[in-house]
């Protein structure tokens, strides 16, 4: 069985250092290979260039390639078992690491600040292009990002990809010896004909029986289930303050309806604490 592929993206900036980190701590819980990307594009506005168009592409390249074996020194210094290799591409950054999730990737690795190549990760169109687009799943490497205690945070609403997210937040609970929160969020309806005690009875309900599958198949691991009578974004920031990771579907229905393009996804990107795993649903066959 070949082994997993993590890539992460670098820059060079602290928080994209901050990212290989954590790949690189990932990369050895799971025992994955790590290939680290640096990936730039020249910026071509209309004016005379007092140099060739290729010698600056090679500086560029000369850079790149400069940085990525700095990092991948730093990886390796760490004394450990990791496979780790480092490449640098002129290609636009969020259609390199796309591309490489595409190809195989088991996990991609972001920070939440860039400069130079990979840049506004998280607040630019890199960062949104890259957890709205990728199959695979995302890490954006923010707040406590060497954090080793707190739970795995994750939330559920019952859709396809918030079940993909237990299952990924189930073993990265197991593999840290950290418990799993699961969070569902709703907002009753101003007015309604049924008692709330009904309807909360309701969500409690969906809440369980969207656990029960993977509690039964990670026994080992202790799970929580909590029921939020509340906004979504707001529950997960909050309950992002003491985890270590916090997991989430990239659609949803009900509680985190337009996770990536809206307010939720704008949010927890924003302000979490912790680092956030941004799951989408297995392609259908």
């Amino acid at each position: 069985m070949d082994a997993l592929r993590i890539v992460v993206g670098y820059d060079g900036s602290i928080e994209a250092r901050e990212a290989v980190d954590w790949a690189a701590d990932e990369a050895e819980r799971t025992r994955s290979r790590l290939h680290v990307v640096y990936a730039y594009q020249l910026a071509w506005p209309g004016a005379e260039y007092s140099e060739p168009v290729g010698d600056m592409t090679a500086e560029a390249q000369a850079r790149g390639d400069s940085l990525v074996a700095e990092i991948v020194e730093r990886v390796r210094r760490r004394g450990t078992a990791i496979t780790v290799v480092g490449t640098a591409v002129h290609e636009a950054p969020a259609s390199a690491l796309i591309g490489l999730g595409d190809a195989g990737a088991d996990l991609l690795v972001v920070g939440n600040r860039g400069g130079g190549g990979i840049t506004n990760l998280l607040v630019g169109s890199v960062s949104q292009q890259v957890a709205t687009h990728a199959h695979a799943p995302v890490v954006v490497v923010r707040g406590r990002h060497d954090a080793t205690d707190g739970p795995v945070v994750v939330g559920v609403d019952g859709s396809p990809s918030s079940d993909a997210a237990l299952g990924l937040a189930f073993e990265a609970a197991r593999l840290r010896g950290a418990r799993v929160v699961a969070v569902r969020a709703y907002v009753p309806p101003a007015v309604t004909a049924l008692p709330y005690s009904v309807i909360e009875a309701s969500e409690r309900q969906m809440l369980d029986a969207s656990v029960t599958g993977w509690r039964e198949k990670y026994p080992s691991v202790t799970l929580e289930t909590r029921l939020v009578n509340g906004r979504t974004a707001q529950a997960l920031v909050g309950h992002s303050h003491t985890a270590q990771l916090v997991v989430v579907g990239s659609r949803g229905h009900g509680g985190f309806a337009g996770l990536l393009l809206g307010s939720v996804g704008q949010q927890l990107m924003h302000h979490a604490e912790c680092p956030v795993l941004i799951v989408h649903a297995p392609r259908s066959t």
